[in-house]
Order: C-alpha cells, then sequence, then structure tokens
C-alpha cells in the first residue's frame, strides 16, 4: 500500500508531467514524456518492494588531514572525492528527504555515514540535474555555511534557483562547456535524462554529467541517465576516463523508467561505451524511488560483470574509501 504521504508527493510531481512547457530536449531529439495514465498504470500494478536497509562503513573515518586521490561513496549520487588537486562533492543529499516537501515523498533508508562537520575541505560541488535528489538546497547551503568560498557548478537554468536561496559563487553550463579552476578541468556533458522541480518547469533547466580531469586524472559522474549514444560521444571527444561513477537503480518498471534511469546491464553498457574504466555503481540502496527491491541494482551487477568477465565494476557500502590512483 501507498503511504498517503508519497502518494501526495507522486501526484505533485507527476502533474508536471503534462502541464508545463520544455525548453531543452536529450541528444536525440526528443524530450521524455509521460502521460498521467502510465504514472497510474505503474502505481497501480505495482506490488511493494523488499526494503532493505544496507550496511554502512566507517573507513572513511581513516582519512587523514590533506590526504589525497581518494573517493567516498556517501550514499544515492553522492561522492566525496580527491583528485590531487582538489576536493569535491557531486550531487551532494544529506536530507532526510529527497523531495520538496518535508513530510512526505522518498526518506533516506540509511544514516549518512558521514555529515557536512565531517568533511574538511570542498573546492566544487558539481550538480548534474534539478530533481531533489540530486540537487538539495538544504544541502548546499550547509555546505556553503562550512566552506564559504565553494565554487557551485550547476546546469544553464539552475544558477537562478540557487541564488534564490542566497547560494553564492555559482557558474552555470550548457553541453561541452567546460570550467578550469586550480589544475582541474570540468566540462559538462549531455546524458539522456529530464528536468523539474515543481509543475511548470519541466526541462526549463539542462541536465548532464561532469567529465572530471587532470593531466594525470579522469574521472566521470553520469548523474542520471537513461541509455544513449552520448556516452560513446564522451569517449570521442574527452578520452577514456579512468574513473566512472555510473547509475545502477531506479529501473523499474523498465517500460516506465527505461528511457531515464538506466538498469545494471545498461550501466555495464556505458561502462563499455567509455572505455572500462574503473567504475562503481550509484543511485541505489539510500532511497526507494522506484519498484525494485533494496539490493536488486547490486545482485544484477554482479550477475552481468561474471558474465562479461568484468571485474572493475563494482558497487560499495556508503562510507568506503577507494583509492583514485592510475
Amino acid at each position: 500500500m501507498l503511504r498517503k504521504s508519497n502518494l501526495i508527493f507522486l501526484l505533485f510531481i507527476s502533474l508536471n508531467l503534462f502541464i508545463s512547457a520544455e525548453t531543452y530536449k536529450n541528444t536525440n531529439g526528443k524530450s521524455i514524456n509521460k502521460p498521467l495514465s502510465d504514472l497510474i498504470k505503474w502505481r497501480s500494478n505495482r506490488s511493494d518492494p523488499i526494503i532493505s536497509v544496507i550496511d554502512t562503513s566507517d573507513e572513511w573515518k581513516d582519512i587523514k588531514l590533506n590526504q589525497k586521490n581518494f573517493g567516498v561513496w556517501i550514499g544515492h549520487s553522492t561522492f566525496y572525492l580527491n583528485n590531487g588537486d582538489l576536493d569535491i562533492l557531486t550531487d551532494p543529499i544529506f536530507s532526510e528527504r529527497a523531495s520538496p516537501i518535508k513530510f512526505a515523498g522518498p526518506k533516506r533508508l540509511i544514516n549518512t555515514p558521514l555529515q557536512v562537520s565531517d568533511i574538511n575541505n570542498i573546492d566544487i560541488v558539481v550538480i548534474s540535474h534539478n530533481h531533489y535528489d540530486h540537487l538539495d538546497i538544504p544541502s548546499l547551503k550547509r555546505i556553503q555555511q562550512k566552506f564559504p568560498n565553494v565554487i557551485f557548478l550547476v546546469p544553464v537554468g539552475d544558477k537562478d534557483l540557487l541564488r534564490k536561496y542566497n547560494l553564492k559563487n555559482i557558474y552555470e553550463f550548457n553541453w561541452w562547456e567546460s570550467f578550469v579552476y586550480k589544475d582541474t578541468k570540468f566540462t559538462f556533458t549531455p546524458t539522456q535524462h529530464w528536468s523539474a522541480r515543481g509543475i511548470f518547469d519541466r526541462n526549463e533547466s539542462l541536465w548532464g554529467g561532469w567529465f572530471i580531469e587532470t593531466v594525470s586524472l579522469k574521472l566521470f559522474h553520469a548523474g542520471d541517465t537513461g541509455y544513449s549514444n552520448d556516452f560513446k560521444n564522451i569517449k570521442d571527444k574527452l578520452g577514456r576516463p579512468d574513473f566512472a561513477f555510473i547509475p545502477i537503480g531506479a529501473y523499474d518498471p523498465e517500460w516506465f523508467m527505461g528511457e531515464s534511469h538506466v538498469n545494471p546491464e545498461d550501466a555495464v553498457r556505458i561502462m563499455e561505451d567509455l572505455g572500462r574504466p574503473d567504475s562503481f555503481g550509484m543511485h541505489w540502496g539510500t532511497f526507494t524511488l522506484t519498484s525494485e527491491d533494496t539490493l536488486e541494482p547490486t545482485e544484477r551487477l554482479k550477475i552481468i560483470t561474471d558474465k562479461k568477465n568484468i571485474d572493475n565494476f563494482i558497487s560499495l557500502l556508503p562510507g568506503d574509501v577507494f583509492k583514485l590512483n592510475n
């Protein structure tokens, strides 16, 4: 059974499917639109997923002051990365709900393994798109409060949103535009998705991934995406990343979600299109957004990587630390 609060949230979000005008489309020339009837069909036929609370790790506590070349999965699409040059946060969400409504919407399944207060420094925050599980204003305000000089990199169309909440040092980007800070270049890349935060703003801001590179290290964060040719184009234009962060969850039912969310098998296709970098699955285990069981994404990922003899695409526990060295 749907909780009343979640039903209110879903109805709120679904209204933008057929009310609002659109500005941006995917690189295939199409926008992702689902009629309200499809949403009702999904929710009516949905069986409740098995909700599992995944373990978290305390490895992050072993990070030394001024340590370099490491990453931590905080949960969902949030990574704390040090690329040897900068401290970077991706799509940070530390809030209890991924929602515009405090009492409704997807609630966090796990305790956040580390908070903003546990992080020593943040130079750059990158945002992939404006959905509430990726652009969380309370988290951004906390980050700026602790790190007043932090820089926010956002898709075109989202700068005014951050300014509305008195956030500063904001730069917005169209696809393939770049920003250089110290020795790191950030390039905003296409992915296949959509945007909206309310009823009337569907696709009025852009969405994408972030290619983050220095002379010695290339990272790619895919944000939120369905499968497309964008990843072959990213490799052709920017080269093979050394490490990639790829979503593996929020795909069921696939007839409804497949355009905008990859399943684990398509996540592996993205990894292969990028040149088989060392890859980490994200966008699972933190919030229940769709109908698959909590652990299913990692189980399916293990099956497909075993079948293809891929040993460098794994899922982590929130709080796990990994090295970012070539």
